[in-house]
């Protein structure tokens, strides 16, 4: 579990952590800086718990990291391209080279969000962003819930109002690893209702229109390894292994975006998703980053599964997606549901 430090968060005051649980025993941990999951313990069938999250050992761990563990991302998550909305050339604060990554270099993930209520089986975050914030235009209001409930599906529902036009993609960015030790999870199985991937370039910024799965590594429709087809194509090769959005196909309301199953198959993730896309990323740079049981973990020890627009979409309007522009008087609302299975 996190240790809760008497160390202070940047604006001086106390990390505020909420424990979410079950009468099945599922156990989930939230702090209110970057909103973020930190933990998410299941029991499994043998009488073991275990732990499917990566996260630190203590919150102020979660300040020295750039892997974005569990936090919530925005106003854009994921890049934008030259940090720059074209349309109404807007140009936004830039923290991966010419690139804004995550909402930019002060992004929701660094800021603390506040309580709006909670209880033993939800928690209720809210953030004001004022217009300007990190380049954005207009003032926004977003709130994040996080509800758990007796089928151990950890549910987050975002929403979010503005009053100018606004691009605006919230999502979080948790990092599974199913296995009861966190090895490498390469080892797990993967399978994503997805027909399509963006193709992009070494820093993440798309490169070519949406490409087929089909006769490449992309290819999940099946289950299958990460592991098997890993560095099998240029595009994987470009950023060091999976970190690629997948447009999903139309679902059925009972299909999922994506599955994910341990090493020993006895635990098992299902995401359910109204965002168009999954970002699945490999872990490829998670080299270094601190641990919660050991020093720091090693590349591809975990597995993010971010639901969210396609990168770079406030400049691709042909994308077949809804329009990720938020306009006044609407409402942005995504929900991601993540379901722990012990098998």
């Amino acid at each position: 579990m996190l240790n809760e430090a008497t160390s202070l968060a940047p604006d001086g005051q106390p990390w505020r952590i909420t424990v979410l649980r079950n009468n099945h025993g599922m156990v989930a941990t939230f702090m209110d800086w970057g909103a973020t999951w930190l933990s998410a313990r299941v029991p499994m069938k043998d009488g073991s718990v275990r732990e499917a999250l990566l996260g630190c050992a203590t919150p102020s761990d979660y300040l020295n990291q750039t892997a974005y563990l569990g936090a919530t991302v925005g106003r854009y998550a994921n890049r934008i391209a030259n940090a720059r909305l074209n349309k109404d050339g807007i140009a936004l604060a830039a923290n991966q080279g010419a690139h804004q990554l995550h909402g930019g270099p002060e992004g929701f993930d660094k800021r603390r969000w506040q309580i709006v209520s909670q209880s033993e089986s939800s928690v209720l975050y809210r953030i004001d962003s004022p217009d300007g914030d990190q380049g954005y235009p207009g003032n926004l209001i977003a709130q994040v819930e996080y509800r758990l409930d007796e089928n151990n599906c950890l549910s987050i529902n975002w929403e979010a109002q503005v009053d100018r036009p606004c691009p605006v993609n919230l999502t979080n960015h948790a990092y599974f690893n199913l296995d009861a030790h966190h090895g490498d999870a390469r080892q797990h199985t993967l399978q994503l209702n997805a027909d399509r991937y963006l193709p992009v370039n070494s820093d993440g910024i798309p490169r070519a229109p949406l490409q087929a799965v089909a006769n490449s590594g992309f290819d999940f429709r099946q289950p299958k390894s990460v592991s098997r087809d890993f560095l099998q194509d240029e595009d994987q090769r470009l950023v060091q292994g999976y970190d690629h959005a997948f447009l999903l196909n139309e679902r059925e309301a009972d299909r999922p975006a994506a599955q994910l199953w341990s090493a020993d198959n006895k635990l098992k993730l299902t995401v359910h998703t109204s965002a168009p896309a999954l970002q699945f990323y490999s872990g490829n740079y998670l080299e270094g980053t601190p641990a919660r049981d050991q020093g720091s973990y090693n590349a591809f020890q975990g597995i993010a599964l971010e639901s969210e627009f396609l990168p770079d979409s406030p400049n691709h309007p042909e994308w077949p997606q809804p329009d990720c522009w938020l306009q006044p008087g609407e409402t942005y609302h995504s929900v991601t549901r993540y379901t722990l299975t012990a098998e």
